[in-house]
């Protein structure tokens, strides 16, 4: 049995049934281990325990004191053993593991793909997948006005699944269209689901999509971390080996410029909890002052394209809220979202951040940080939507997923 005081990971939590037996099943978020551990509900009072200051003994009181529950002879073990297995306790193995995760990540030729479907394999396949999308869109109006002659200089495109967000992405690109093909730099700013708070995390990986690899700018990644510190640029870098949101950005970019190469920075943008909680204000974050002085110092010097890869709400019990979302619901959160993008079609990132902040983010907007930085990167902007959509979320039709696009002027 791990004799230290055990301390549990940051890890990812389902409520799951098993064998008709309610169970949270701990996933490691960072893949080093494919082994899953399920553990019975009335144990999640341990879990919150496992706070590095206990040893088994202690571990095991605390739990009959605070939650009334006295464990079988040898279940404590098992279990810790189980968690050091799956590299779930943060611990020396853990480290061991994680070091070499990085190591095996850095040393691959590019970042693989990791979208699903077989299409995607294929470049021809994949290719006619988005053009479907695209060739299923209503047509273009004859004659564009004098607004839509401006040059894009930055796109909202979502990063859910190209099944439920096909449309949505498919308006967005399309409006996009001229300014992802002239393009000598896209700047990739992804949600970092796992991220920690404010932190903007670099690789010097190059993203594949299914019609080659986007080489990532390694002088800009240089530049970049020089402002932010190593540690606070690379720290969570292997978040960027399953993060979906960037690449889900990245294929359609390399997609609409015909299979050219561009070069791009990948940047994964991760909480603004504190923020959100009023500890601090993005406005006045230094890293982020720093980040987007030596980005804009890059993007004078070429014609750029600044995309955030980002979702909007996120609502309904599938969520953690406590009531369905029905058609009043739906529509509330609508004008929501027509409130906040009216903020990112002019280029207001602080109403942007305030709306959200205001009401505790209480509707999970998980494209907070890439939006606000996208914002905070171009300056003032003419935009206009290009796709909305609230793509369902559970079986049952009570949660939802709020998306939309827009190209920035």
């Amino acid at each position: 049995m791990t004799t230290e005081n055990p301390r549990l990971r940051p890890i990812q939590v389902h409520s799951i049934q098993y064998e008709n037996q309610p169970m949270l099943l701990l996933d490691d978020p960072l893949h080093l281990s494919e082994t899953s551990i399920a553990v019975p509900r009335p144990l999640a009072a341990l879990l919150m325990l496992m706070d590095g200051t206990r040893d088994a003994a202690g571990l095991e009181a605390a739990l009959q004191v605070q939650a009334g529950v006295r464990l079988a002879p040898g279940l404590l073990g098992h279990l810790l053993d189980g968690l050091d297995a799956a590299y779930l306790l943060d611990n020396d193995r853990f480290r061991q593991a994680r070091a070499a995760a990085v190591e095996a990540y850095r040393g691959a030729p590019f970042r693989p793909l990791t979208v699903d479907g077989a299409s995607f394999a294929y470049p021809e396949m994949a290719a006619a997948q988005l053009q479907g999308t695209l060739d299923a869109l209503p047509p273009l109006p004859a004659e564009p006005d004098d607004h839509d002659a401006a040059p894009i200089r930055g796109v909202v495109s979502p990063h859910i699944d190209y099944q439920r967000g096909g449309p949505v992405y498919a308006e967005v690109w399309r409006a996009a269209a001229e300014a992802a093909r002239q393009a000598e730099l896209v700047i990739l700013l992804g949600t970092d689901h796992r991220g920690g708070e404010a932190s903007l995390t670099l690789t010097h990986q190059s993203y594949a999509t299914p019609f080659g690899v986007l080489p990532t700018e390694q002088g800009l990644v240089d530049a970049l971390a020089a402002a932010l510190g190593e540690e606070a640029a690379f720290g969570e870098e292997l978040n960027h080996r399953q993060e979906h949101s960037i690449e889900l950005a990245a294929v359609w970019l390399h997609f609409m410029r015909g299979g050219e190469a561009v070069p791009v920075l990948p940047i994964l943008c991760g909480s603004f909890g504190d923020f959100v909680a009023g500890q601090g204000e993005p406005a006045t974050h230094e890293p982020f002052a720093q980040a987007v002085e030596a980005l804009r110092r890059a993007m004078a010097a070429r014609r750029t394209l600044v995309v955030a890869a980002a979702d909007l709400a996120h609502i309904g019990p599938a969520f953690g809220d406590s009531r369905a979302v029905d058609f009043i619901g739906r529509a509330q959160q609508r004008n929501a979202d027509e409130r906040l993008m009216a903020s990112v079609c002019v280029g207001d990132a602080e109403s942007f951040f305030a709306q959200i902040r205001d009401e505790g983010d209480r509707r999970h907007v998980c494209g907070l940080p890439p939006i606000y930085l996208t914002l905070r990167l171009l300056g003032q902007v003419q935009g206009r939507l290009a796709g909305y959509d609230l793509c369902p979320a559970d079986p049952q039709g009570l949660s939802f997923v709020s998306i939309a696009g827009a190209v920035l002027r």
